[in-house]
């Protein structure tokens, strides 16, 4: 499928921009659009300057009539679990009806292919979660919209057998580009933990807030299958391959590493590569989390080729780099007034000098 042009919704987003440069290194053609909303619109100089690459907004649907797309991967949705118990409308307005939008377009334009993310959010019966694992019990409205969005693309690919779906559940991306020119620049209070862990050990934050200690768990912490982004990015151009050879209408995939760590032993992991230490506070649970979540991946790595290859301390190490080079997130980009030079990284991505 390599050639082909792909649009990217939620492109200027954390997963969305990793994914986008394992596209273009694929050798697929990109169009990016974002409106923004979990992202820095200062991100647009780094995104854009990937060849390939055009951030807009993604729900004026008309912009898809600019370009031949011959597929599409859908990243944007808003996705914190805590943001999304206190404002239920918000999520249920942005994830579903942007969908169903985008959707209708889709089908409007004759176009088929489409892998989808779905972060797995729901209480699991038995570890590791497969794909064949009861969904419904769903804690969260966050999840609750992806249970939503499943149940949708299960109804129309029965309805238009054109329709060639790949549903990829992932658990928690962390990490960031291993050049440490894009990485995940939280926009909100309710951040992912690594953000807000490397925001502590480099000083912008006083303490690490841990929600819940009395879980069944080893240590009292939540369990999670942390995954890092640019494995998960991989997997993707490993669906949209798939999809081009097959025709299945609607399939289900985990990505993941198969590990449990829980919250306590990321910090302690955390700690020991970045040579800090990170104060840490132990609050309530937080409503609408899960105890222990981890995936079996086996799937993917039988019918995709695909299996996590990055360390929990590379994952670390990776964070920690972007986090360093950029201590404000994309907020005080370098490339106002340092100089540009073509990347020795060997991933594809422009280098900036001067980014402290």
């Amino acid at each position: 499928m390599s050639g082909r042009t792909v649009l990217v919704t939620g492109g200027a987003g954390y997963i969305g921009s990793h994914c986008t440069v394992e596209l273009l290194e694929a050798g697929y053609n990109v169009v990016a659009l974002d409106n923004f909303i979990n992202s820095v619109p200062r991100a647009r100089a780094r995104h854009a300057a990937l060849p390939g690459t055009r951030p807009a907004d993604y729900r004026q649907t008309h912009y898809l009539l600019r370009h031949t797309i011959d597929c599409v991967i859908h990243f944007a949705a808003i996705k914190a679990v805590g943001e999304s118990m206190q404002f239920p409308l918000l999520y249920y307005k942005n994830n579903l009806i942007a969908t169903i939008n985008l959707l209708e377009v889709m089908e409007e334009h004759n176009v088929w292919y489409f892998p989808l993310h779905v972060r797995f959010m729901e209480t699991p019966e038995s570890l590791p979660i497969t794909e064949t694992h009861p969904t419904g019990d769903v804690t969260n409205v966050y999840g609750r919209t992806k249970h939503f969005i499943e149940g949708m693309l299960k109804d129309i690919s029965v309805a238009n057998k054109k329709w060639n779906f790949i549903a990829l559940r992932y658990f928690n991306p962390v990490g960031a580009h291993p050049s440490g020119l894009i990485g995940e620049d939280p926009t909100k209070a309710f951040t992912n933990i690594m953000p807000y862990m490397a925001q502590v050990a480099i000083g912008n934050k006083p303490h690490l807030t841990i929600f819940g200690g009395d879980y069944d768990t080893e240590d009292g912490t939540g369990v999670r299958d942390y995954i890092h982004v640019m494995d998960l990015a991989k997997g993707h151009v490993a669906a949209l391959d798939k999809l081009q050879k097959e025709h299945q209408r609607l399939k289900f995939y985990n990505l993941g590493t198969g590990n449990g760590v829980s919250v306590l032993q990321l910090l302690k992991t955390f700690e020991s590569v970045t040579k800090s230490k990170i104060p840490f506070k132990i609050c309530d649970r937080r409503e609408g989390d899960i105890v222990s979540m981890y995936a079996n991946a086996s799937l993917a790595e039988n019918e995709l080729g695909w299996k996590a290859k990055f360390t929990l301390p590379q994952m670390c190490a990776d964070f920690w780099r972007w986090q360093t080079l950029n201590p404000d997130g994309y907020r005080k980009c370098a490339e106002a007034n340092g100089s540009r030079k073509k990347s020795t990284n060997g991933h594809g991505l422009p280098m900036t000098e001067n980014l402290q």
